[in-house]
């Protein structure tokens, strides 16, 4: 992950800086020191400040922070996150690469949030997909955790996820498990399996064949998920996804499924509004 934060925090600043920060090289001495602190501008859950203070050392090793808040703290309009201290070049250089990483991720974990607190006093839990920004995935999760969600798989290397296409290129329901397990089993892996289903049968049919660790509810209507519930719970974890609103989540969640994937939290996102502004 660690890795993965210091290749992507590279290319952001090679992508924004290039040959030179020339606004800042043309107006402001190379020796002068300033500092500048991050204004909130909206209410929500503040996420990316671990990587904020990546990128100030990255850019400029002696660069000196001074964090207020932390990731997945709750905000206002007004607060105050950290304030940064050094050459005002090396702090105009972080400046919106900051800001981008940030604003995005706080987005996410705000957005996030709402969809937890959602479902409140139930048991399922939020789950992200991998409707993420090509390039961005760890981060976007990343803040999909902070703001108290649950990360599904990662990629298509940590789960056997069975889903519509794979069941029809593979011949059918039961062909497609036994095929899994068998891969599974020759490989030496430890992987779980999860499969979509689109109707009362299908998961009938997976109850007779057996050897799969969660079902996926794909567009299911609340009255077929509650019958879908009925034929799973106690045998396996049942997922519901595809179709299900901010309006309709608590509705699905309360028929009793243990998780709820929720594409809209990593693609659908406004950004938090914050900026870092000069201190004098």
């Amino acid at each position: 992950m660690i890795k993965y934060q210091d290749q992507l925090i590279e290319l952001a600043i090679n992508e924004d800086i290039g040959d030179g920060d020339h606004t800042s090289l043309s107006c402001i001495p190379e020796s002068a020191i300033g500092k500048a602190r991050l204004i909130v501008k909206e209410d929500g859950i503040i996420a990316g400040i671990d990587i904020a203070a990546r990128i100030f050392k990255k850019i400029d090793e002696n660069l000196q922070l001074d964090v207020i808040l932390k990731d997945g703290d709750k905000i206002t309009k007004g607060d105050i996150a950290f304030t940064v201290e050094g050459k005002k070049h090396s702090i105009l250089q972080a400046e919106r690469i900051v800001l981008n990483f940030m604003q995005r991720m706080s987005g996410i974990a705000t957005r996030t949030s709402e969809y937890v607190e959602l479902l409140k006093g139930l048991k399922t839990k939020v789950l992200d997909t991998r409707k993420t920004t090509p390039g961005l995935r760890f981060i976007e999760k990343e803040a999909v955790r902070i703001g108290g969600g649950k990360n599904h798989r990662m990629g298509l290397y940590d789960m056997i996820m069975i889903k519509d296409n794979h069941i029809d290129f593979a011949g059918g329901i039961v062909p497609a498990i036994s095929k899994s397990k068998e891969y599974i089993k020759s490989k030496n892996k430890n992987l779980k399996i999860e499969i979509e289903v689109r109707t009362i049968d299908d998961i009938k049919t997976i109850l007779q064949a057996g050897g799969i660790d969660r079902i996926m509810l794909d567009n299911f209507s609340i009255e077929k998920t509650k019958e879908a519930v009925e034929l799973i719970a106690g045998k396996y974890e049942i997922e519901s996804s595809g179709g299900i609103t901010y309006e309709t989540i608590r509705d699905y969640a309360a028929c009793g499924v243990d998780y709820i994937s929720v594409g809209a939290l990593t693609h659908q996102i406004k950004s938090l509004d914050m900026s870092l502004k000069a201190v004098f």
